[in-house]
């Protein structure tokens, strides 16, 4: 929705500073509760059984229909209710094929169909729930899927649209903007260069995060042969997934087995699948398949009884009631059950209490130990909720095993997301550095942080290092290319690609969990617009040239994967471990520079890096530690400090020593390391 994508992120400090809405005295809390999970339709060919919790409903009917989309229904039928809120029906014969939708009728009044809350296949557009058997939408070999986790990985995260990714006419999708893309191997650039999944394979990443995939309403699946664009944080049905990336939106099953095999695909390339999930509001209010099955019960309201919009999309659900959060359980559960999804991006995750969401990562984790989640620490508004129950990134050592996004070292490095034209520590002006830092060791406690001169946070937030994502840029505001050009006017293209590169530099040598948007390493750009929630292909789509014409920024990425994957020094999982290895060294305000050294976890061997990226705008002399170091990659540098004059990545593996004391030039980055480790990732 426009209205939370145009003013969320000014989460900055927000989520610490607000002030909470509170939240009026209900009766809620007295509606049953049922033990079983929640399921509405259960097929078998004898017979089929529906049911729907709608406890203060006075009835409930069933409408059965041929079609998805079309015509009148065929039977009409009463459920009957049950002791827990659950009415029910089983209706004999064999249902395969068939559609149904729900109606409720509360305080006299029938409130509109619905495919239920918890539809799990539906017709197009969505508003109608179909009649399936799951097992029928497995692809061969379903039943042997599983993730791939390695020692030595990068752990990078890669957001990306479907449509972004694969709409090019530079490379030779055959699916382009479909689930199926992903499964496509051999793609190619016209020039003949790795694109598609066999590109995020040489890439390097971990995890592709795959933009909201779940049944949203903003895109009209009967006209796709129109162009229509939306990111897609509109849900409409939260267990099903969006028909316009199917082949066939009419067909229930189809858009359920492309899915399943996007998923597979990924996993045999050894990537793992994030799904980003929008549990904090619905696309409308008074249509939403919750308001018509329960009035007043999903969602939050002011003690005046208006809605609470902490979304800013008109309405905010209430995770604190005992149905929502076991639907938001229990979803999270059936997606890694039923699509093997291994992580989930929570969006304003900030809206949803902290308990609901300590459950989420407790029943996760029961399938899948290494199961990543993470999300947006911040509300686009205040949540009706009591002072310190909002999952907010304040509050994110309160959640083990869940993340939530720096705003901090991403702001620090590019610039304030309230403000386009207001550049940071890339234009090499001062006062970031200590935000930096924090983002460098995690956003953990550390001796040689100094809190107090960090942008958003005078406290650390994580517990844990991997409890921070760092970043730069995303799908929300402006790609980092646009946003460099935007805030630092004038740039030549080979400066842009530097300050692009420095930024990552950090974003990849840091503790946390790096993250991507999809086609920063094309150096994509957006045409400048901040806000391409609903802009054309035109503006989304990822170049697929770029791979050709800028293939020094690819190269570059994928050495910042490769030097993540080659030990675990910037991976080092421990908050006493970071405080133990990571030391800062003496340099300006403008140059971060710092050395992790101690025993490897893993090896025999000592883990001894040197990272020092210098954002000024002159040269800045770099005193090395006590010891033999050789570059493991630099920046607009050399061994031995001297200036090079491209943006080509340099190497030096002849066991040649770096001088001890070097000049570092403006706009350069050097990491180095001692010359006996030659490991370039598994």
């Amino acid at each position: 929705m426009i209205a939370k994508k145009l003013i969320m992120a000014s989460a900055l400090a927000f989520s610490s500073l607000m002030t909470f809405a509170q939240q009026p005295n209900t009766t809620w809390e007295s509606l049953p509760v049922p033990s079983a999970p929640w399921v509405e339709m259960v097929y078998a060919p004898s017979a089929t059984t529906f049911q729907l919790w709608a406890p203060t409903a006075e009835q409930v009917r069933l409408r059965l229909y041929k079609t998805g989309h079309e015509g009148k229904a065929w039977k009409i039928l009463k459920l009957d209710k049950g002791a827990d809120g659950t009415w029910s029906k089983p209706v004999k014969g064999d249902l395969k094929g068939k559609f149904y939708t729900f109606e409720v009728k509360v305080e006299g009044k029938w409130r509109g169909e619905t495919p239920g809350i918890n539809a799990r296949a539906v017709g197009v557009n969505g508003r109608r729930a179909a009649v399936i058997d799951l097992q029928d939408t497995n692809p061969t070999g379903w039943e042997n899927d599983k993730p791939k986790y390695r020692l030595f990985e990068s752990g990078a995260i890669y957001e990306m649209h479907h449509r972004d990714f694969s709409m090019s006419e530079h490379a030779n999708f055959q699916h382009r903007g479909k689930f199926l893309a992903l499964t496509e191997k051999g793609v190619k650039t016209l020039q003949g260069s790795p694109a598609g999944l066999d590109h995020l394979k040489q890439l390097g990443v971990s995890y592709v995060h795959i933009l909201p995939s779940f049944d949203y309403a903003s895109v009209d699946e009967t006209k796709l042969n129109e162009p229509q664009y939306n990111w897609g944080y509109d849900p409409l049905n939260y267990n099903v997934p969006e028909g316009s990336y199917s082949t066939d939106p009419y067909q229930p099953e189809v858009r359920i087995r492309e899915f399943k095999q996007m998923v597979q695909a990924l996993h045999e390339a050894g990537l793992k699948v994030v799904l980003d999930v929008v549990y904090n509001h619905t696309f409308d209010t008074n249509g939403s398949n919750f308001e018509r099955t329960v009035p007043g019960y999903f969602f939050r309201h002011k003690a005046d009884g208006s809605l609470s919009d902490a979304s800013g999309c008109g309405n905010e659900t209430a995770s604190e009631r005992a149905m929502m959060r076991k639907f938001m359980v229990e979803s999270v559960e059936y997606w890694m059950k039923e699509y093997h999804i291994d992580g989930f991006r929570f969006d304003l995750m900030g809206i949803h209490d902290i308990e609901t969401m300590r459950q989420i990562r407790k029943a996760a984790e029961k399938i899948n130990p290494k199961v990543l989640i993470y999300g947006e620490g911040w509300a686009a508004g205040a949540p009706a909720l009591p002072e310190g129950d909002a999952a907010m990134k304040a509050e994110v050592h309160r959640l083990p095993g869940i993340a939530a996004f720096s705003d901090e070292l991403r702001d620090a490095l590019r610039g304030p997301f309230s403000d386009d034209k207001q550049p940071a520590m890339l234009a090499g002006l001062l006062g970031n550095k200590e935000s930096v830092k924090m983002g460098i060791v995690g956003g953990i406690p550390h001796s040689q942080v100094d809190y107090r001169k960090v942008n958003y946070s005078k406290n650390p937030w994580a517990e844990q290092p991997h409890q921070l994502i760092t970043y730069v840029s995303c799908h929300d505001d402006m790609c980092l290319n646009d946003r460099i050009k935007n805030s630092i006017p004038n740039l030549s293209e080979q400066e842009l690609v530097r300050l692009n590169l420095l930024a990552q530099t950090l974003v990849f040598t840091s503790q946390g969990v790096p993250f991507i948007q999809a086609g920063e390493e094309l150096f994509r750009d957006k045409k400048m617009v901040h806000n391409s929630y609903k802009s054309p292909d035109s503006i989304n789509t990822i170049d697929w040239a770029r791979r050709d014409s800028h293939a020094e920024v690819y190269d570059y990425y994928c050495a910042l994967m490769q030097l993540r994957s080659a030990d675990l020094a910037f991976s080092l999982g421990d908050a006493q471990k970071v405080r133990e290895y990571v030391s800062f060294l003496p340099s300006s305000e403008t140059m971060v520079a710092f050395r992790v050294y101690g025993k490897s976890l893993v090896e025999s061997h000592e883990l001894d890096y040197v990272v020092a990226v210098n954002m000024g705008n002159q040269a800045e002399e770099l005193q090395l530690p006590h010891g033999e170091y050789q570059m493991r990659m630099g920046l607009g540098v050399d061994v031995h400090g001297n200036v090079v004059q491209s943006n080509e990545l340099q190497y030096s593996d002849n066991n040649e020593q770096v001088s001890q004391r070097f000049v570092l030039p403006a706009k350069s980055a050097v990491v180095l390391c001692p010359y006996t480790i030659v490991r370039m990732g598994n």
